[in-house]
């Protein structure tokens, strides 16, 4: 093996003696005619050979350092295609290239073959892939945990403009080539059942659960590999199996279905990534998942530790875990179950371990998106963990009486527990109280965590709230997906700065620089083209690219405000047909975007968009200055072709909604200019990149407060503007052949008498004046190519090695691994 920090080494003869071996040996197909999808698989598994060797080695050099890891819990990893994006970080891309090439093959064709691993859903998800990205390139020790699902969320498809969610079989029947079982792993874990107590043989009284159910948890690792560096970190995710899947005596007496129940039961548990919990079923099967996901993986880490030759009170010592989100909260009562019960450990000694173990990632604002489960189902479901729980939450109380004598309505907002008709266990309150760090994602969004969200805590545990301003990995968002840039970068500023972001700066010297700013914009030009060719070939729309590209790409979500977005295109609309003053440059507005299989007005808003693209885009009318796409089935994949040609990013959730946002930074970092809200990331991309290259519009957060303590009346803006009139009665008439009127009666109810509860209509009118300042200056191609170089140039900043960097030295205080 090469010293480390070079690439890989790569024996081309060896590597296309793998190739075809796996093709033959493990695909079964003949070289003469096996398809462009054996032959990627048959790529894939021998370059896993070099993967796997060196997660192993890798592994090896953690347990010598004698160093702390951190442990990364999210529910969510969306990691993208991995081939491409492995081969960049091996240094192995033109190697490959010239292997594949000599077997007949082009590598950008077997690429295409493969399918986004279905792990998660949004930005979520994606930040958890960048931050393991991110680790793995400056080789801090660390595990990524998740869960092996069946199927993700869904895969999305439009009928009639309807959302249609389909299975997402993402490693189809022959699997997924870079993954591997790792069976010395697998765990059990319990469920349901009652807790007794006994005496040990000291005399000493202690709680034991007595599960009625048993689950086996099947380790998968799939490689997150260093940037030229050779560590390769684990992506450790888990498959819910029965231990005993199958009846044998049931069968015999023809009952087939009965006799493989079990299997199906522990199947469900990783079927799909969040089963819908509007009902007790899926509410039940929720928190089973999350449970399993902390259960697995609070043994493993064990294991792990003890394996390594620690003793168990050391753990804080050597391990840190990181909470994304509360989704995995619960491994906090599992960690105290695991040290009282089974290492008889004191509460004290348990609870030091674990208060200096976990940290938690607030990720939102949003009352409503603040987990909370029935006290009732976790005692059903979990009973001894509820009893954890309850102490945790007595000692908070003891804590808060200290501080406020006799305040009981502090003790009421910091409980753990929510009074009421039903008593709710509030995840996000038993996270704070149980973490030595909490960390919101953007500066804003952690300056209103501590002012608003949680002030009483912030003054209780003083220094505990922290700010880490979320980034994306520059390896994928910029030297991957968008190579001829990449090559432009690297030409005038040399191949340092996809592991040391900040020097893209030296690349604002060349915003003045006619012959850069051509070479720039012809790059702009052609992803633009590769899109509009996508885009023609999969939903056979025609784009002009002298057009501006309008992306907004996100989860669907009212607060996001696509249908903000919407409502801009109708006003457009509106004026081409009805003023013949009006006068605009030609625009392409992209949307992509899933919405949950429950949100209904989420579904409307994607059916009014879809079917206002049905109308303008065969508008003889508008003359193509106007058309609208909404990408089908929205991943990673795509991301990596939609982000590179856009012209302008719409950042536009109502200010104090949007933690961060990871998609601002993408754009911005491809020279996309940013249309936003004084929201999430939007504040600090501004102060970067300058007040003259963001198009900032609407209301700040303190005037979103103000004005609705005053009593917010949509109504109000309606009448007023007849702009905004016009735009919102075209939700009300024929104009679009709509076969589903209520979905568009939906969306405008949700404006006016529904009151309009993210403020679209008190942003519409400054939301359009900032597009047309966008149309304005797009027409002085001089200008706004200046102003894309210097957003790619002065983004640096959000990196995710950057952010990491913010989380080892505040937080996780880990060492790298010796070179």
């Amino acid at each position: 093996m090469k010293k480390r920090g070079q690439t890989q080494q790569f024996d081309k003869a060896s590597f296309k003696a793998s190739v075809k071996k796996h093709l033959i040996t493990t695909y079964a197909q003949n070289i003469e005619t096996a398809s462009d999808k054996h032959w990627y698989l048959a790529v894939g598994k021998a370059l896993a050979e070099i993967s796997t060797g060196n997660l192993l080695e890798t592994e090896k050099r953690v347990a010598n350092a004698q160093t702390r890891s951190v442990n990364y819990f999210s529910l969510e990893f969306l990691i993208g295609r991995l081939t491409g994006n492995n081969l960049i970080s091996l240094g192995l891309y033109e190697q490959i290239s010239d292997a594949v090439a000599e077997l007949g093959l082009q590598l950008t064709d077997l690429l295409e073959q493969e399918r986004d691993p279905a792990l998660g859903n949004g930005g979520l998800g994606r930040l958890a892939a960048c931050f393991m990205d991110s680790l793995a390139a400056q080789e801090f020790p660390s595990v990524g945990y998740g869960l092996h699902y069946q199927y993700g969320l869904f895969q999305q498809s439009f009928i009639d403009g309807h959302q249609i969610e389909l299975p997402d079989a993402w490693r189809a029947a022959e699997g997924y080539p870079w993954e591997v079982q790792r069976p010395e792993l697998n765990k059990f874990v319990g469920l349901y059942g009652d807790v007794s107590t006994y005496t040990d043989e000291k005399g000493q009284q202690h709680r034991r659960w007595n599960p009625a159910v048993t689950l086996q948890g099947i380790a998968w690792d799939l490689p997150i590999i260093g940037y030229q560096n050779q560590s390769v970190f684990p992506l450790r995710l888990w498959e819910c199996r029965a231990p005993v899947p199958f009846n044998l005596a049931k069968f015999n007496d023809g009952d087939y279905v009965g006799a493989q129940q079990t299997q199906i039961a522990a199947g469900n548990v990783t079927k799909i990534l969040y089963p819908n919990d509007n009902h007790d079923q899926g509410k039940v099967l929720r928190l089973t998942q999350q449970y399993f996901h902390c259960a697995c993986s609070i043994a493993d880490i064990i294991c792990r530790h003890l394996k390594n030759g620690h003793e168990i009170k050391s753990l804080s010592k050597f391990e840190a875990i990181q909470l994304n989100d509360t989704h995995p909260t619960i491994a906090i009562p599992e960690l105290m179950r695991v040290l009282l019960d089974e290492h008889k450990l004191s509460w004290n000694d348990a609870w030091e371990i674990v208060s200096n173990t976990f940290a938690y990632t607030n990720h939102t604002l949003l009352p409503e998106a603040l987990e909370t489960w029935s006290e009732a189902l976790i005692g059903e479901l979990l009973p001894r963990h509820l009893e954890i729980i309850f102490e945790i939450n007595h000692r908070l109380m003891v804590q808060v009486e200290a501080k406020w004598p006799g305040n009981n309505e502090v003790k009421r907002k910091l409980s753990i527990i929510a009074e009421g008709k039903s008593r709710m266990v509030r995840m996000a309150n038993l996270c704070v109280a149980s973490t030595y760090a909490v960390n919101g994602v953007a500066a804003l969004h952690s300056e209103l965590v501590k002012r608003d969200l949680f002030p009483e805590f912030d003054e209780l545990f003083p220094g505990r709230l922290q700010n880490v301003t979320n980034g994306i990995t520059p390896r994928r968002w910029l030297k991957y997906c968008n190579p001829q840039l990449s090559a432009l970068i690297s030409e005038k500023i040399g191949t340092e700065w996809p592991a040391h972001l900040e020097q893209l700066e030296a690349i604002s010297q060349f915003a003045n620089d006619t012959k850069f700013q051509q070479r720039f914009a012809e790059i702009k030009k052609q992803n633009k083209q590769r899109f509009a060719d996508w885009v023609a070939e999969n939903l056979d729309i025609e784009l002009d690219t002298n057009a501006i590209f309008d992306v907004q790409i996100k989860r669907l979500h009212e607060y996001k405000r696509q249908h903000l977005n919407l409502l801009h295109i109708l006003s457009l609309y509106h004026r081409l047909l009805n003023d013949p003053t009006f006068d605009m440059h030609p625009r392409v507005f992209i949307f992509a975007a899933k919405a949950a299989p429950g949100y209904a007005l989420a579904k409307d808003i994607i059916y009014a968009i879809n079917k206002v693209a049905d109308k303008v885009n065969n508008d003889p009318r508008l003359e193509g200055k106007l058309k609208v796409v909404f990408v089908p089935d929205y991943r990673v994949s795509l991301a990596e072709i939609i982000i590179p040609a856009a012209d302008v990013s719409e950042q536009i959730s109502t200010a104090g909604k949007e933690a961060s946002g990871t998609g601002n930074m993408k754009l911005a970092l491809n020279g996309a200019l940013t249309i936003g809200t004084m929201d999430g990331a939007n504040v600090e991309i501004r102060e970067e990149v300058g007040d003259d290259n963001i198009f900032i519009f609407g209301l700040l957060v303190d005037d979103v407060e103000k004005l609705k303590a005053e009593g917010y009346n949509p109504h109000a803006y309606y009448e007023q503007d007849s702009l905004l009139k016009a735009s919102i009665d075209l939700l009300d008439n024929n104009e679009f052949d709509v076969t589903d009127c209520a979905a568009f009666s939906n969306i405008r109810h949700n404006l006016l008498e529904g009151g309009d509860p993210y403020l679209v209509l008190a942003d519409f009118a400054d939301y359009v004046n900032a597009h047309n300042r966008i149309d304005a200056e797009y027409r002085n191609q001089t200008q706004w190519v200046k102003k894309t170089i210097l957003n790619t140039a002065l983004v640096g900043k959000f990196s995710s090695d950057r952010s990491i960097r913010d989380y080892v030295n505040n937080i996780w205080k880990l060492t790298a691994l010796p070179k």
